[in-house]
């Protein structure tokens, strides 16, 4: 012998498959937030960000090390250059005048050429400290945007699952009204098939979207009301309303 259920109770089954679906929906709502997708987005464009900022420093510290050097190559040869000026100063030998004079200006030359290298440096040091400093900025306002992103995930998020407890609420308060057999069937249905339940309006079973056909619509017709029917096409127990077009 089938399921008998009244037919009251089985329309309790059409509120009952209502509100799970609204808990699928906000579960769906849930997982695919459009501020979760711009975060993915956002952190991307961050980690590339990021990976510049490194790179740039790791430049710059190189160019400032450079520059050192050269700054220290230049105060090596200057600090001769005086020593040999001091010497000359104190020598009469005409040879050693000589020799002191050619190496100062060899040293004067040699000066000059790291000078032009310094500054060179010095402007390549500059143009990376610019870009730095940019990125760095770049940076920055992205983690601000990051972050109002955050918050507005959050709330969203906040604002759905309060949604969805209410629903889960309502849930439990028509499902304790619904006789302890007919909503095992209907929680089997809907766990095998995705849906519980099906209202039968007009000849079409809401659930599958397809009309009855003469034989079917025949055998619902000659059911009693209070038997419990599934629809041939969805496999939800078909609940049969004044909308039925019976």
């Amino acid at each position: 012998m089938g399921l008998k259920a009244a037919p009251e109770d089985q329309a309790l089954l059409l509120e009952l498959q209502d509100l799970d679906t609204r808990v699928q929906r906000l579960d769906n709502q849930l997982r695919n937030l459009p501020e979760t997708a711009r975060l993915a987005e956002l952190d991307a464009e961050a980690h590339t960000l990021r990976r510049t900022v490194a790179e740039q420093t790791g430049a710059l510290e190189d160019a400032q090390a450079e520059l050192g050097r050269v700054e220290s190559d230049v105060a090596v040869v200057e600090a001769r250059m005086t020593r040999d000026r001091e010497r000359l100063q104190a020598t009469s030998s005409v040879k050693d005048v000589q020799a002191l004079e050619q190496e100062l200006e060899a040293l004067a030359r040699r000066r000059d050429e790291l000078e032009e290298i310094e500054l060179v440096v010095m402007e390549r040091v500059e143009q990376q400290e610019n870009d730095l400093a940019a990125t760095r900025a770049a940076l920055d306002e992205l983690d601000g945007r990051i972050a109002e992103t955050t918050a507005a995930r959050d709330a969203s998020a906040s604002s759905l699952q309060r949604e969805r407890a209410d629903v889960v609420t309502d849930r439990a308060t028509i499902a304790a009204r619904v006789p302890a057999d007919l909503l095992a069937l209907y929680e089997k249905q809907r766990e095998r098939y995705g849906v519980g339940a099906s209202h039968l309006r007009g000849g079409v079973s809401s659930a599958s979207g397809v009309a009855l056909n003469a034989t079917d619509l025949g055998a619902v017709r000659a059911a009693a009301p209070d038997d419990v029917l599934l629809c041939p096409d969805s496999s939800a127990i078909l609940v049969r309303t004044a909308e039925s077009g019976l």
